[in-house]
């Protein structure tokens, strides 16, 4: 196998050069970089990975908690995470989180990465301490319930002004009973969607009504099953004129349930998701939208988390959404 001091040869360039490509220093050229990636590859050189830890602390390797692999908007954003942290030369390993696999998963990362990104989720104050003792930085994608309160800096969107937006664009429309559909689960990233959804509708003027509120539990066939039943309880017509929901899985499973009893989408009823994900150009009609920009996202958080591993202070950082208007409103 070849050696650094080689590929340093390949590459023309000195030894410490050809170490701060390898430990993703900011300090090398581009064009430097490239011509060193490049002579690692013909040269098939392949870091001792194990070595390098031992001696730096590091792993060169981030975790990322996933809600729920399902879902296209996570996806998404891992994807985009995973190929910011490539350019950067971090491996990332994801794992699905539940609140009463917490203490197992947490207790398997530690030693094991340099940095744990979690998708909205919120964990315990104890395992907030516990990691906190590693030395290891947290970072949260999109708000999570208690991220200010534990000081964990964020990357979201401003919903509250998007969600005015919506409700601006649907009062345009002569909507002014509005319904909503979140996931009720406490630890997920929906909780602060649904408490910026009930702020712009109180600042619109609007009245907020707990029946109208609907818990879809954050996937396409649990909020197609609750929005059924939903319907079957209003026979004679359905207390509002249009819905937001805090993802586009569930407006979708609207969409589905619409369609089945003959609701004519939006004459009878305006459907709008938060996400903008592929599926909703797909449907019929396309699903109206808050656009979440996951590219920009995606990278932000590695710059984020690479200068919280650097112990840089490092405030949350809110980016502009829009809303795409298709025909579902």
């Amino acid at each position: 196998m070849a050696s650094r001091q080689e590929v340093a040869e390949r590459a023309g360039v000195s030894v410490a050069v050809v170490s701060y490509v390898l430990n993703g220093k900011t300090n090398v050229k581009m064009e430097t970089r490239v011509r060193v990636l490049a002579a690692m590859k013909e040269l098939g050189y392949e870091p001792n990975l194990l070595a390098r830890s031992l001696k730096t602390k590091k792993t060169g390797q981030l975790a990322v908690l996933v809600n729920y692999l399902g879902n296209p908007f996570e996806a998404g954003l891992l994807l985009h995470i995973e190929s910011a942290a490539r350019d950067e030369s971090f491996l990332v390993f994801f794992q699905s989180y539940t609140p009463e696999t917490e203490e197992q998963l947490i207790s398997s990362l530690r030693g094991r990465v340099d940095g744990i990104i979690l998708l909205g989720q919120q964990l315990m104050t104890e395992t907030y301490d516990r990691i906190s003792e590693w030395d290891v930085p947290i970072l949260s994608v999109t708000q999570s319930p208690n991220a200010q309160e534990r000081g964990i800096p964020y990357i979201d969107v401003n919903w509250a002004v998007l969600y005015r937006q919506a409700i601006q664009h649907l009062k345009d429309k002569g909507h002014t009973s509005i319904g909503y559909m979140s996931d009720s689960q406490s630890s997920s990233y929906h909780v602060n969607r649904l408490l910026n959804f009930q702020e712009a509708m109180l600042a619109e003027g609007l009245e907020l009504q707990d029946e109208i509120l609907l818990n879809g539990e954050g996937r396409l066939e649990n909020a197609s099953e609750v929005f059924q039943r939903f319907v079957n309880n209003y026979p004679s017509g359905l207390p509002f004129s249009a819905i937001i929901c805090s993802n586009d899985l569930m407006a979708a499973g609207v969409l589905d349930v619409c369609k089945k009893n003959g609701i004519q989408i939006p004459e009878q009823l305006a459907i709008l998701g938060s996400e903008n994900i592929l599926m909703t150009t797909l449907t019929e009609p396309k699903l109206s939208v808050i656009h979440y920009p996951r590219d920009e996202i995606g990278k932000l958080a590695m710059e984020m988390m690479k200068e919280l591993m650097e112990k840089r202070q490092m405030a949350s950082r809110t980016l502009t959404g829009h809303l795409v208007i298709r025909n579902s409103s």
